[in-house]
């Protein structure tokens, strides 16, 4: 018998992945431009033309064991004083290579650190709506998350709550900023709230409460917006990112941790995030990639592409009747579910071959989840399936 938790794991999957297999079937018998897949943020836009001309010069340029050969588990020294150096240039820290561990993804860079902090029975706090996997990432360490509700109007973090989720046994607050389901960026302000609340609760309890800055979409922003850095609000901040979004590399599995050397055992918690790196079999991040990163680091896909179909997207549907509000970040739209009953929506809505995914995986029940990081011409050519399901649920 395996292990219940895989077994739990098999029973519970991944709804946005289900949605996404799906419709792997759904074009394979409709045909793919009949089917109008909203589930997975997989980016659309092509990454930029300096990454594959990167990569072609690392391949050719260097030698072979220097490109695919190992390296110290927390990266290649000179691609990590790359990044320190890219960051300080945009943010004013002060960061060094030390400072840096090149990760497998946000995802491996989050699992990295919570195998670093959490103890079992440690409590890890997030905002909901929040990414669904959190709650694997944190179960993997027998960690417990606790989710904190949200403004309902506007999906914006609220001190108060905040502030009677934290008891003795939190160990950090993960922030996703821009935030996916929902598209909102936290302020300066709303950070500033945050960061009070956690020192004030360190202070209470005499503990160190870490604020773990999760941020693949931070250049993903629209209309002037831009998102706070948070290691200048808030002394324990753990930030990490990944290139999956802002240079559409998904697939490549590259990012970063930022564990600036004002932490909470400092000392302890950076060289045990690269011990953590490869005991959990990560190793290292992939080589190739991290050379061609440390060469386009000024690098960024088109965001006006995103904004083109957010633009249509929101307009359109709100037209429909829909209500959501306007994302400010990512490229998600999410929207209140006609009838109440999201996984109902859901279902109906694949009668018209709209894939979308149900709010309730990202603690928001009662909404669904659109990515827009899809062609605009799919978008166009769903439109009318959107506003014959709304007048199925009787909007205007």
């Amino acid at each position: 018998m395996i292990s219940e938790s895989v077994l739990n794991l098999n029973r519970n999957g991944s709804a946005i992945r289900a949605m996404f297999e799906e419709g792997t079937k759904m074009i394979k018998e409709f045909g793919k431009e009949n089917v109008y897949d909203y589930s997975l943020g997989n980016p659309s836009v092509e990454p930029p033309k300096e990454v594959k001309e990167a990569m072609l010069s690392v391949l050719t340029s260097e030698e072979p064991n220097a490109v695919h050969g190992y390296m110290n588990n927390a990266g290649y020294e000179d691609v990590r004083a790359a990044v320190a150096a890219h960051l300080n240039k945009n943010f004013g820290t002060a960061f060094q290579a030390r400072n840096i561990l090149m990760t497998v993804g946000a995802a491996g860079g989050l699992n990295v650190i919570l195998k670093v902090l959490v103890n079992p029975g440690d409590e890890i706090l997030t905002f909901a709506p929040f990414f669904g996997e959190y709650r694997n990432y944190v179960n993997n360490f027998n960690g417990k998350l606790v989710t904190v509700p949200t403004d309902p109007e506007t999906f914006t973090p609220v001190a108060e709550k905040l502030l009677e989720a934290i008891t003795p046994k939190t160990k950090a607050l993960i922030i996703n900023n821009p935030n996916n389901p929902t598209g909102v960026v936290y302020s300066e302000e709303t950070i500033q709230s945050i960061a009070a609340v956690l020192s004030a609760k360190e202070k209470e309890y005499g503990t160190s409460i870490y604020l773990i800055a999760d941020e693949p979409y931070r250049e993903l922003v629209y209309d002037g917006v831009s998102v706070p850095y948070l290691t200048k609000y808030y002394k324990n901040t753990i930030v990490g990112y990944s290139y999956s979004k802002s240079l559409s590399l998904p697939g490549e599995r590259i990012g970063y941790l930022v564990m600036p050397d004002e932490l909470d055992d400092a000392e302890e918690i950076i060289p045990g995030a690269a011990v953590a790196n490869r005991v959990l079999g990560f190793v290292n991040a992939p080589s190739l990639i991290q050379r061609t990163i440390m060469n386009c680091l000024d690098a960024s896909v088109d965001v006006e592409i995103y904004n083109r179909n957010r633009e249509l997207l929101y307009t359109k549907l709100t037209e429909y009747g829909y209500t959501c509000i306007k994302p400010q970040g990512a490229f998600y739209l999410f929207v209140k579910a006609p009838g109440g009953d999201d996984k109902v929506f859901v279902q109906e809505a694949k009668k018209y071959h709209l894939l979308v995914v149900a709010g309730s995986g990202f603690g928001g029940p009662g909404y669904i989840r659109i990515a827009y990081c899809v062609d605009y011409d799919m978008i166009v050519r769903s439109l009318p399936a959107f506003e014959s399901l709304a007048k199925e649920f009787g909007l205007k």
